[in-house]
Formats: structure tokens, sequence, C-alpha cells
């Protein structure tokens, strides 16, 4: 049989072409792997020419994968994962939970609950390093099964083809409207009153998004969005409307008392359930329950445990 030399086949070249079908654009790319892009635009080249197929289609304004490139790039997506599996396994060996842990969670999320995570690793993970990144659930998704992050907290349920989860909370929703409203005049809040023009959504790719419009069956969204929950909390105190907002967005809002009034929903289930997110092939499986653990030993002030 006949071996097949490898001399030349770099895994840092295999990262650079992924992340460049990822993103598909050379410069996010190279911002992405801390490079300049002449320098991973020439090594794309370089394997290229090694491996003797042209893996993209360059345009001035589109790359893509070429269709054998397609093929071949899958591969490199693999071949990159179990790369990081041989680290963790080795890393796993020498002593659980140290060293870096690549962390994302959704933007809906991340401002209000990092902080207080990361007061919780510092204190019982001491040797355990985050790093943390924030996006929407599509990319986070994205980045996980490509192995560029470690794992994820998400809002449940996410597509479970290929992972595992560790419920943390549950983090109900309330009301949020302007301090005049008249759904503040109400002596208790139901969903079915919920049907004003008013209703103010994110925009589209955010899973809170959809939860909203899910809870709110009978409402018609305006057609006011906010590319952000902060963007969304000032446009709610100008008086542009009324949301649903999770719980621990709600903190530290004294600043707003006189424009913004909150009413809590009466309905036990209007609320997202938030889970440690990753892949079940990763063999710290072990590992990120322990830390699902640790996290739901010391929840933060206004969300719950749900068995």
């Amino acid at each position: 049989m006949t071996r097949t030399h490898l001399t030349g086949l770099s895994l840092r070249d295999l990262e650079y072409a992924v992340t460049v079908a990822q993103s598909r654009h050379f410069g996010r790319a190279a911002q992405i792997c801390g490079v300049s892009q002449p320098s991973l635009s020439e090594q794309v080249r370089k394997l290229e020419d090694l491996l003797g197929v042209r893996l993209f289609e360059r345009a001035a304004r589109r790359v893509q994968p070429t269709l054998q490139g397609e093929r071949l790039l899958n591969q490199a997506e693999r071949v990159l994962i179990e790369a990081r599996h041989l680290l963790a396994m080795a890393q796993q060996h020498v002593e659980p939970l140290t060293g870096e842990l690549a962390l994302g969670a959704i933007s809906t999320l991340a401002p209000y609950y990092l902080p207080h995570l990361l007061r919780q690793v510092r204190s019982a993970l001491p040797k355990l390093s985050l790093r943390l990144s924030e996006q929407q659930t599509t990319a986070l998704l994205s980045a996980l099964r490509g192995g560029y992050i470690d794992a994820a907290l998400l809002a449940m349920p996410v597509p479970a083809e290929g992972m595992a989860s560790e419920a943390l909370f549950y983090e109900p929703f309330s009301l949020v409207c302007p301090a005049r409203h008249r759904l503040l005049s109400l002596p208790a809040i139901n969903l079915s009153d919920l049907v004003d023009d008013d209703l103010i959504l994110l925009e589209e790719g955010h899973c809170l998004r959809d939860q909203a419009l899910s809870l709110c069956r009978l409402a018609r969204p305006g057609s006011r969005q906010a590319t952000s929950l902060e963007t969304l909390w000032h446009m709610i105190a100008s008086g542009e409307g009324f949301s649903l907002l999770p719980a621990l967005s709600l903190t530290w809002r004294e600043g707003m008392a006189e424009l913004v009034g909150t009413r809590a929903l009466p309905d036990g289930e209007s609320g997202r359930i938030i889970a440690l997110v990753y892949r079940n092939s990763d063999p710290r499986g072990p590992e990120f329950k322990t830390l699902a653990a640790i996290l739901r030993a010391n929840l933060p002030a206004g969300v719950e445990l749900r068995s």
C-alpha cells in the first residue's frame, strides 16, 4: 500500500481556507485568523497548489467555494475538529477544566449574564481561562460545529444534530412598555392583551424575536425593529412601543424608572431555557457537565432552576 506523504500540508493553512469558506470574504477571514489579508491569501493559494485543486471562485465582491472545493473544505473542517480534539484530550489527562475555553453566548444574554458567570468561574475554577464572544444563534452554532468555539450559551431548543446540552436555568420574560402605556393600567396581564400594533421586536436573526412572536400570537408587530436589546430598551423609553424582555436585562435600570414600566406575565411558560451547548463528540463532555453544575449552583437573581 502506498503511503501518502503529508509534507507541506499545514493545519494552519486548512484553518485559513475553512475560515474563508465560512466568512465568504478574505478580509474578514484574515481578521478572524489574526493575520494580514495578503498573507492569508498567499497561504490559501499555496494550499490550492499543493492539492492541485482550485478551492474558491474569486470575484470582486464575492468569494465562494468551487464544487470540488466544497467537498475538500468540508473534509478540512473535520480534520481541524479532530486536531482540536487531540489537544483537548491531551490537556484533559493533565488536569480537567484548566487552560483556555472558548465560550460563546447569544447577544441577548451575554451582557447581562457573563459578568456573573465570570465571577463564578474565577472563584471555582481559577485555572480555567475563558475566551468569550457573543453572536446570534445561527453564527454560534456554525462556530461550534466548526470547532472555533468549545461551547455556547443558547436559548433552547436548538438543532440537536451533533450537539449535547446541559440546561442551566429558566429566564422568565416581562412586559416592558412606556410609563403611561395602557397595558400598565390593567389589573393583570394576559398574553391575549398584547394585540397592539406597537409591539417592537429585535431584527430578524435574534431568537428572542421568534420567542416574542410565538408568545404574542395575536399581536401585529409594527414596522419598528431594534438592532440590539439595549437599543430596544431606549426605543421603549422614548415611547415607541412595548416588548417582552428577559429577566436578566431588567437589572440596573434605575435611570429609566420614570420612563419605563414593567409587569410580570402570569403564564409560567413565558420565558426561555438557557443551556450550555457543546458538540457531543467533544471528549470534554464530563467537564462541560461539571461546569454546568457549578453554574447552576449559584444563579443570578431573576432566574430559576427547572427540573
